[in-house]
């Protein structure tokens, strides 16, 4: 056997052998569940919270739990089917500004905040639990 040199560094020549036979291989089947695709429209799916609400949520120490954050995507979803683009969401004595097309929490309000407040840039308001 020869030695063949990569980027200086030696490497030993491995013959292939039984090619012929790997023509013959099934591809792998995926299991329709957790098939690329379907990972990925989940994903898409899944409410996202931007920068900028993240700091709303930690600077008006505002903490939703799975629940909450369950009633906001199903009111997302109830919007989207209504057409929205820019929802104003109440929550308890919360209110979060979404991105509907674009399933993004765009900014969180506390009942402080809320106080003597115009929402405008918003086509519909949701009302979550």
């Amino acid at each position: 056997m020869s030695d063949s040199y990569v980027n200086g560094v030696r490497v030993p020549f491995v013959p292939v052998v039984g090619t012929a036979s790997t023509g013959s291989r099934m591809p792998a089947e995926v299991n329709g569940e957790n098939s690329f695709k379907k990972v990925f429209e989940k994903e898409l799916q899944q409410l996202k919270y931007s920068k900028h609400a993240q700091q709303r949520l930690e600077s008006r120490n505002i903490e939703l739990n799975e629940a909450d954050k369950s009633k906001i995507e199903n009111a997302v979803n109830r919007a989207e089917e209504k057409g929205s683009n820019d929802s104003l969401v109440f929550l308890r004595d919360m209110a979060f500004i979404v991105n509907v097309k674009n399933r993004t929490v765009v900014t969180a309000i506390d009942r402080e905040n809320l106080q003597n407040n115009v929402f405008t840039n918003i086509d519909s308001a949701v009302v979550a639990g």
